[in-house]
């Protein structure tokens, strides 16, 4: 880790606890294998209790793996010591691959759980300790939650970036280039009689500034990263029996939307998520648009029009076998396609983006391929460092607005506002990889993964 985030040795002892602790790693249900972790200062005593004397480092070692309290053998696995601080947590650690079996991954932890020292693990408490050993920084233990969750290809490999510290080393650089126009003008602060401080430091500081502004600013403004991680939205809207919950059911091709003759069959939003060409898509079907009588469906037209308006694409399907009924178009907060629907019955208007059939499955491969299309050019290209949650956005804005804060007033503010304007945009982008005030978001992403992580 850099030094904008990675916590002194004091600091880490501080916030360890003095217990170890162990979990099942491997999913819950019969399997084949089953891996429990240890962690913490009594892991060695541990690992010698269950399987014998610990192996060589690092060396995987078949074993009986015995209950300490009557030496009952409970299975026999693969035993690894992995002695702090070159271990996944920074101190002693321990692995047990065992059979996947219920009943044996129960006695086993159990056994494990009746060793003094020894509790269950917190989610996301491996994780954590790594944090906090310096073994990752936040970035990249947000990019290992991601990587846990990713559904999609394209999830994966940005997860697999972030993890291995690509938007960390992105936020690093950025730091860096702040430093050293900070560097350039406190020298000028303090060396000012000296020969070989620069007597132009401030001039020769705004261009490099200016630069990285630009830089946070395009950061900001490509959101692609984000998006690929919460995944891409489509809204389907239009008028009651429109067809949108068939279009929605054939897309995922199962039935998970009620389809009826009765008009304003759905009342609420139903979300469904697809994977087109490995990026993710969340389908929103809605409640038809209509001026509605009762306060429920005057409810669901309200979500279903503030739905398109948050939508990357708006599908608004219009009923071609019934032309003369009076539509406007929906506000979208992306692309608008018009659809021409149940084309089986009538043809489609002339002003229609894509025409299609649910029952005969006329257009619909035509439309497919038209949103894998769309999805791409909205998500692909993420093969750089992005943006990839509101947190790293947030601190990005505030020390782009320190930056322009200082370029604003660049000839007149004195070199010690500036040096601390740069300063503070400095520890902003320190927040992204866990320099400093980062507790609050620590709670909220360990507590996230899984048990064992």
């Amino acid at each position: 880790m850099t030094d904008a985030g990675a916590p002194s040795p004091s600091a880490f002892n501080a916030a360890l606890r003095r217990d170890s602790i162990v979990a099942v790693s491997t999913a819950p249900g019969r399997a084949a294998i089953a891996v429990i972790r240890l962690s913490g200062p009594e892991t060695g005593a541990a690992l010698d209790a269950l399987a014998g004397a610990r192996p060589a480092p690092r060396r995987a070692s078949l074993r009986r793996i015995r209950d300490p309290r009557d030496g009952e053998t409970l299975d026999r696995g693969l035993a690894l010591w992995l002695p702090g601080p070159g271990s996944p947590t920074g101190e002693d650690c321990a692995e047990l691959h065992i059979h996947g079996g219920r009943a044996v991954v129960a006695a086993v932890l159990d056994a494990a759980l009746s060793l003094p020292g020894v509790r269950a693990a917190e989610p996301g408490e491996f994780a954590r300790r790594a944090f906090l050993a310096g073994r990752l920084d936040l970035a990249e233990a947000e990019g290992l939650a991601d990587l846990i969750d990713a559904e999609t290809e394209g999830q994966r490999r940005q997860a697999l970036r972030q993890s291995e510290g690509a938007l960390s080393a992105r936020a690093q650089q950025w730091r860096d280039r702040m430093i050293g126009a900070m560097a350039l003008i406190e020298a000028g602060i303090d060396f000012v009689d000296e020969d070989d401080v620069p007597a132009e430091a401030r001039a020769q500081s705004y261009g490099p500034v200016a630069a990285l502004a630009e830089d946070l600013r395009a950061a900001l403004a490509d959101q692609r990263a984000e998006r690929l991680r919460d995944g891409f939205h489509v809204a389907i809207v239009g008028r009651p029996n429109a067809g949108k919950s068939s279009l929605l059911n054939s897309l995922l091709r199962e039935d998970v939307a009620i389809v009826a003759d009765t008009p304003g069959t759905t009342r609420d939003v139903l979300e469904a998520r697809l994977d087109l060409g490995g990026y993710p898509v969340v389908l929103a079907d809605t409640a038809g648009l209509r001026e509605a009588e009762d306060a429920v469906e005057r409810e669901g037209v309200r979500r279903a029009r503030r739905r398109a308006a948050e939508a990357d694409l708006t599908l608004w399907l219009r009923d071609a076998s019934a032309p003369d009924e009076d539509e406007s178009a929906p506000e979208s907060g992306g692309a608008l396609w018009r659809i021409a629907s149940k084309t089986d019955l009538a043809p489609a208007p002339a002003d229609a983006d894509l025409a299609l059939s649910t029952r005969t499955g006329a257009g619909l491969d035509a439309l497919l391929a038209a949103l894998t299309e769309a999805v791409q050019d909205g998500l692909g290209g993420t093969e750089h460092a992005g943006l990839t949650r509101a947190r790293h956005r947030e601190v990005v804005a505030a020390a782009l607005d320190d930056l322009d804060a200082a370029l604003g007033r660049w000839a007149h503010l004195p070199d010690e506002v500036l040096a601390e304007l740069l300063r503070r945009a400095a520890g902003a982008i320190g927040r992204i990889v866990g320099g400093v005030d980062v507790e609050d978001v620590l709670d909220r992403l360990f507590s996230s993964f899984c048990i064992g992580k």
